[in-house]
């Protein structure tokens, strides 16, 4: 059996690591390429505490596909290099995976309509986690029940977006599954602006950043007596790999471009 030959983008950071080590420890899958511009000219095996592999990082995406041929770029690194990253993998012919949010809809058109000429598979996904995947749905199916809604996001108080990407995926499926309900008393006002977190669609998104937090999300629904509370919480980086991997291996097999970790679950 042939093996993938993955490139990483980001192979120094935070996630970055967490998949180089994935794919190194994975038998099907070959690390051919990885990305980090400010690490130097080291050993990407460095990064993930595997020693040589053979693969110097590189610092550009460009330089990488260039000298390697890549089946799929997973590409953990800002929102303001996803879609870049991303085109310049279609180009390539790389089968991108995003894990990084920020992608307007015209971005997303555009990626899947490229991705298709290629004839090749790419995904976003704003999380990786199959129990978040799991609270999504759990979610959306609940809010055709008690459609009275508020979602809770915690993470740590470096990260950059708000509300999470996380958050936002479950709000456009539970739209999807309940359609607009604007909630609360029509005369609240606000005394402290954004109080009442971020409106979406009839309902709030709170964000919470803190130090010593790392990644959790709540749906609480209100029904007349009653709620009900879905909650995820993530505790290390290394519980997103078993989907990244899922995803590396299904993304070959698709074309034109998958929003949503949960389409490749289905």
């Amino acid at each position: 059996m042939e093996k993938i030959r993955v490139a990483v983008a980001g192979a120094n950071g935070r996630m970055g690591r967490e998949v180089v080590k994935m794919v190194l420890e994975d038998e099907t899958l070959e690390l051919v390429a990885a990305v980090a511009p400010s690490a130097g000219a080291v050993d990407a095996g460095i990064f993930a505490g595997k020693g040589n592999t053979g693969v110097i990082a590189s610092k550009t995406l460009e330089e990488a596909l260039s000298s390697a041929k890549a089946d799929v770029l997973v590409d953990f690194t800002v929102p303001q290099a996803a879609y870049s990253n991303t085109k310049t993998a279609i180009e390539y012919g790389v089968r991108p995976i995003a894990g990084t949010t920020g992608f307007t809809p015209e971005q997303i058109e555009e990626l899947d309509k490229l991705s298709k000429e290629k004839g090749i598979g790419a995904l976003i996904a704003p999380n990786f986690s199959i129990g978040a995947i799991l609270m999504m749905k759990f979610a959306a199916e609940a809010s055709k029940y008690l459609p009275h809604i508020e979602i809770i996001e915690y993470h740590g108080d470096q990260k950059l977006d708000a509300p999470s990407g996380t958050s936002i995926k479950t709000a456009e499926l539970i739209s999807q599954a309940r359609g607009e309900l604007r909630q609360g008393n029509p005369n609240e006002h606000e005394i402290i602006e954004g109080a009442r977190g971020g409106y979406y669609n009839g309902f709030r998104i709170h964000s919470v950043r803190l130090p010593g937090v790392f990644a959790q999300q709540e749906v609480v629904f209100g029904g007349y007596g009653q709620t009900l509370k879905i909650r995820h919480d993530s505790y290390d980086r290394a519980g997103y790999m078993p989907g990244v991997n899922v995803a590396v291996k299904k993304i070959m097999t698709y074309s034109g471009l998958i929003y949503g970790f949960e389409h490749l679950m289905d």
